[in-house]
C-alpha cells in the first residue's frame, strides 16, 4: 500500500466550520472574523473580555540543531496537541506562520506533516489571511516615508549616511542584500546605499508578535530607532509621524488567526519570526489567549533548542511574564546519525554506534533547558527505517541525562502515537516541579549577556568584537538600553557559528559581524559569523517543483 503524502493526507481533511472549532474553546461566532469557512481570527474585543481568566499550562516544544535528515518539530508540535486531547485534555496549539522565502526555497512548506498538521495547509503556506502582507506593507511604509521626508527638506536633520531602516520582502533574494536607491536624478531623492530584509527579520514582525494590545503595537512602532543625526541623536519613527498610519495597517494582523488539526483540535497560527535571525517565537498575543482558553497550550520555538528556546525564555518570557511548564525536545534515530558523522545517503542502514556517537548534540540541549529550570522529555519523532536497537541507545543515553526519551509515531498514527508523551508531559506540568528563571538578568550588561549566552549555551570560549561593536553597545548602555535582552542571529546548524560543525563542540569563538538595536521590539540584535538577514536560494529551489495540476491544485508544497 503507497504511503500518502502530506498533501494528499491534508486534502483528505474532514474539517469542521470554524465557528465549531471557535465554539469549543468558548469563543462565540461573533467575536471570529472568518477568512473562508475554514479559518478566522480572534476579535481583539473578545480578547479583552479574558484578562481576568487564570493561565493553562505552557508547553515549549524545541528540537535538536536541524540537519538535512529532518527532526519534525512542528509535527511534533501538532501531534503532542492533539495527544493531549485525545487523553481528555483542553488543549490548544499555538504555532508560527509560514514564510514565503522558505516555502518557495528549502522546506516547502510548515503546518506539520503526515497525519499531525494544521489545516488548511495550503493556505497556511502561502497567503493565509495576509498577515506578513500587512507587516511587509507596515515596514516599507516607514522607509518610504524617511526618504520622502529627506527628500522634502529633511526639517529632523537625518544623517544620510546614518539611516539604520532597511527594506524587506517575504522571499528569499540574495540580490537584494546590499543595493543603491535614490538614482536617476533630483526628482529620484538622494542616492544612498541600503538593502533589503526578509520580512520575517523584521523589528515590524517581532514588534507584533511581542505586543499585547493596539496601544503597545503603536507605542511600540513610534520607538523604532530609524536613524541618526550628525550629533548621533536617534530619530523615531514617531518623529516621522509614521507610528498612526503603520499601526492601522496592521490593525487585522494583530488579531491572531485560529485554524484547525486534522483531528479538529484548535491550533492559533500567529505571527513568524526565524529564530536563527530573530526571535522565533509565535505572537504574545496568540499564546497568552490560548493560555486563557485552554488548560494546556503546546507552542514551539525555532530551530534547535540553543536558539529558538533561549530566545522563548529570555525574551518572549521574560517580556510577556509566562512561565513555561514543561519542554519537549524533539530528536530523530536519523538525526543522530548525521551528528553522528553517517552521511544522509546512507541512513536506512542500521547504525547503533553513530547514533551513540551523534546524542552529545541532544544531551547539550538537554543540560542547556535544564539551566533555565524547566523540566525536560525527549520525543523520538520515529520514521519507518528506525531499528529498535537504535532507539534504545537514544533512550538509554537520554536517561544517563536524567531525562526519558518517548517514541512518537504521530506521523503515522495522529494523536493515537503520542499518547504515551501527552500523558507524560500532562504530568510533568501538573506536577508544578519547574523553577524557570532566564538565564541572566536585565541588569548585566549588553556584552555579559552576549559572553553568558555565548558561553553558557554555545559553549564557546570567547566572543569576538571589535572596539567600533563594544563601543556601540556602550552607547547604546548609556541611552538607556542596556536593561535589553539580546537576540543572538546565528546560523541554526550547529553550536558554533559553523554550520558544518555538528555534534556537541566546545573550544570555539563566537565572531560578532554586527550589532542592532530594535528599540521598538525591545531586544539588541547580534549578528554573528555570517548569517544573512535575507536569504538566498538554493541551488534547486522548492519552487521549481510547485506548480498547478490539471485539476487546478497545488502539487510541490510539500
Amino acid at each position: 500500500m503507497a504511503v500518502k503524502s502530506d498533501i494528499e493526507i491534508a486534502r483528505e481533511a474532514k474539517k469542521k466550520p470554524i465557528h465549531e472549532i471557535g465554539a469549543a474553546l468558548g469563543v462565540p461566532a461573533d467575536h471570529l472574523l472568518p477568512y473562508g469557512h475554514d479559518k478566522a481570527k480572534v476579535d481583539q474585543e473578545f480578547i479583552d473580555t479574558l484578562a481576568d481568566r487564570p493561565r493553562g499550562k505552557l508547553i515549549l516544544v524545541t528540537a535538536i540543531n536541524p540537519t538535512p535528515a529532518g527532526e519534525g518539530k512542528t509535527t511534533t508540535t501538532v501531534g503532542l496537541g492533539d495527544g493531549l486531547n485525545r487523553i481528555g485534555r483542553k488543549a490548544a496549539v499555538c504555532i508560527r506562520e509560514a514564510s514565503l522565502g522558505p516555502c518557495f526555497g528549502m522546506k516547502g512548506g510548515a503546518a506539520g506533516g503526515g497525519y499531525a498538521q494544521v489545516v488548511p495547509m495550503e493556505e497556511m503556506n502561502l497567503h493565509f489571511t495576509g498577515d506578513f502582507h500587512a507587516i511587509t506593507s507596515a515596514h516599507n511604509l516607514l522607509a518610504a516615508m524617511i526618504d520622502n521626508h529627506i527628500y522634502w527638506g529633511n526639517e529632523l536633520e537625518i544623517d544620510e549616511r546614518r539611516i539604520t531602516w532597511r527594506r524587506v520582502m517575504d522571499m528569499n533574494d540574495r540580490a537584494l542584500r546590499d543595493n543603491v536607491v535614490g538614482l536617476g536624478g533630483v526628482a529620484n531623492g538622494f542616492a544612498r546605499q541600503t538593502g533589503f530584509d526578509i520580512t520575517v527579520a523584521s523589528e515590524v514582525m517581532a514588534i507584533l508578535c511581542l505586543a499585547i494590545d493596539l496601544n503597545d503595537l503603536q507605542r511600540r512602532l513610534g520607538e523604532i530607532i530609524v536613524a541618526y543625526r550628525r550629533d548621533r541623536s536617534p530619530v523615531y519613527a514617531r518623529d516621522l509621524k509614521a507610528d498612526g498610519a503603520m499601526t492601522v495597517l496592521l490593525k487585522d494582523a494583530m488579531q491572531p488567526n485560529l485554524v484547525q488539526t486534522l483531528e479538529n483540535n484548535p491550533a492559533f497560527v500567529h505571527g513568524g519570526p526565524f529564530a536563527n535571525i530573530a526571535h522565533g517565537c509565535n505572537s504574545v498575543t496568540a499564546t497568552t489567549t490560548a493560555l486563557r482558553l485552554a488548560d494546556y497550550v503546546v507552542t514551539e520555538a525555532g530551530f534547535g533548542a540553543d536558539l529558538g528556546a533561549e530566545k522563548f525564555f529570555d525574551i518572549k518570557c521574560r517580556k510577556a511574564g509566562l512561565t513555561p511548564s514543561v519542554a519537549v525536545i524533539v530528536a530523530t534515530v536519523r538525526a543522530m546519525k548525521m551528528n553522528g558523522g553517517v552521511a544522509k545517503a546512507d541512513l536506512g542502514a542500521e547504525d547503533v554506534a553513530a547514533v551513540e556517537r551523534g546524542c552529545p548534540n541532544l544531551g547539550r540541549h538537554i543540560e542547556n533547558v535544564k539551566g533555565f529550570g524547566v523540566p525536560v522529555v525527549v520525543a523520538i519523532n520515529h520514521f519507518a527505517g528506525d531499528s529498535e536497537a537504535e532507539i534504545a541507545a537514544v533512550q538509554a543515553y537520554v536517561k544517563s541525562q536524567g531525562s526519558e526519551a518517548i517514541l512518537c509515531k504521530h506521523w503515522a498514527q495522529g494523536s493515537a502515537g503520542t499518547e504515551d508523551l501527552a500523558r507524560r508531559v500532562a504530568e510533568l506540568a501538573d506536577a508544578d516541579a519547574g523553577n524557570f528563571a532566564p538565564l541572566y538578568p536585565d541588569a548585566m550588561s549588553l556584552f555579559e549577556k552576549i559572553e553568558t549566552v555565548a558561553r553558557r549555551i554555545y559553549r564557546a570560549d570567547e566572543v569576538l568584537a571589535d572596539k567600533k561593536i563594544r563601543d556601540q553597545l556602550r552607547e547604546w548602555e548609556a541611552a538607556g538600553y542596556g536593561h535589553l535582552p539580546v537576540c543572538m542571529a546565528k546560523t541554526q546548524y550547529s553550536f558554533s557559528t559553523d554550520p558544518n560543525l555538528r555534534g556537541a563542540p566546545t573550544g570555539h569563538s563566537v565572531p560578532i559581524r554586527e550589532v542592532r538595536l530594535s528599540a521598538g521590539a525591545g531586544f539588541v540584535v547580534v549578528i554573528c559569523g555570517e548569517i544573512m538577514t535575507m536569504p538566498g536560494l538554493p541551488r534547486s529551489p522548492a519552487a521549481e517543483s510547485i506548480m498547478l495540476d490539471a485539476a487546478g491544485e497545488i502539487e510541490g508544497l510539500f
